[in-house]
């Protein structure tokens, strides 16, 4: 997902109007629609995802979210958080990054003690990657088409990229191809729910198909995994404060303004650069979907239909 990317665009006008920016204009994306800020407040917990050079970055598509942009910072936290979530389990593991992007997510579970492969399908990408991050073995490939032997991973990782698929089925099929027995696909996605809301297409218009958690689960299933645990992600406490402080949606806050052509004021700047993956959650949720284990959060209650993103494990029988 890249920083026009929101959980809940119920503003029928503002939707479209966003469609159309994005889709007149290709490549464009938040950091795009609006004039780059000045200095910014800097807490960023992870050193080595701080600001690349300018020659070191890869461009900003519209498509993928990249480090060490302040503008893009809320969205590449909420990216951040689902790696650092699984990658103290995949320390000792072969993994399989497919659709990696950037390649950042790559080197956190390589420096987690991950062996880590990632392919992608994007010529800049795959030369960027192996460029700013030696430590990854970095492979050109379809997902549909992995270049990988059969049963040759412990885990496979795709995180924000099912929904740019067409066909969904065959990758999922791929992942349990290329699976050890008893190995694990982790899927996050952003909820079709909240991220789209009573659309029957995408909001984003670089996705094909959104999921929401019972879909997601019939995905996984269907392709012939098993033991699916869904989870949610949501705005912890400070990100739930600022919400409040940004008149209720601090996504809001920010794509309006980039659709309005505006500056953003100082304090906003300030606000989506400060924040980290701290400010994010992750909850298992129950069966039925609608209640959390509390001792794992301050809320009562994980409703999963009410998430940001989606993240499934899933395990290859």
């Amino acid at each position: 997902m890249a920083a026009f990317e929101r959980a809940g665009c119920d503003k029928c006008g503002q939707a479209k109007r966003l469609r159309h920016v994005l889709g007149t204009a290709p490549g464009t994306s938040l950091m795009g629609m609006i004039d780059a800020q000045g200095s910014t407040t800097d807490r960023r917990p992870t050193a080595n995802l701080d600001a690349l050079d300018t020659d070191a970055q890869l461009a900003l598509t519209g498509e993928r979210t990249v480090p060490g942009i302040p503008a893009e910072n809320y969205w590449f936290r909420r990216h951040e958080i689902a790696y650092r979530f699984i990658a103290e389990s995949c320390r000792g593991k072969q993994v399989l990054e497919a659709g990696s992007g950037e390649g950042y997510g790559g080197a956190m579970l390589a420096a987690a003690g991950a062996t880590v492969t990632c392919v992608d399908y994007d010529a800049s990408a795959v030369e960027h990657t192996r460029r700013r991050y030696p430590e990854l073995t970095m492979i050109a490939g379809n997902l549909v088409d992995l270049p990988l032997p059969d049963e040759s991973v412990d885990v496979v990782v795709n995180f924000q990229v099912i929904e740019h698929l067409w066909d969904q089925a065959a990758f999922i099929a791929e992942c349990r191809r290329v699976l050890r027995p008893g190995g694990r696909l982790l899927v996050s996605t952003p909820n079709r729910i909240t991220f789209s809301p009573g659309r029957d297409t995408p909001l984003n218009p670089f996705h094909t198909r959104e999921l929401d958690a019972a879909e997601l689960t019939d995905l996984l299933t269907d392709g012939g995994l098993e033991s699916v645990v869904m989870h949610g992600v949501y705005h912890g406490a400070g990100l739930a404060e600022l919400d409040a402080k940004w008149g209720g949606s601090l996504i809001d806050a920010q794509i309006e303004r980039a659709l309005a052509g505006e500056d953003w004021p100082a304090d906003l700047v300030a606000d989506v650069a400060a924040i980290s993956a701290d400010d994010f959650v992750i909850l298992e949720t129950s069966p039925d979907s609608a209640t959390a284990d509390k001792a794992t959060t301050d809320k009562a209650t994980a409703d999963i239909d009410a998430s940001l993103d989606l993240f499934a494990i899933a395990v290859r029988p």
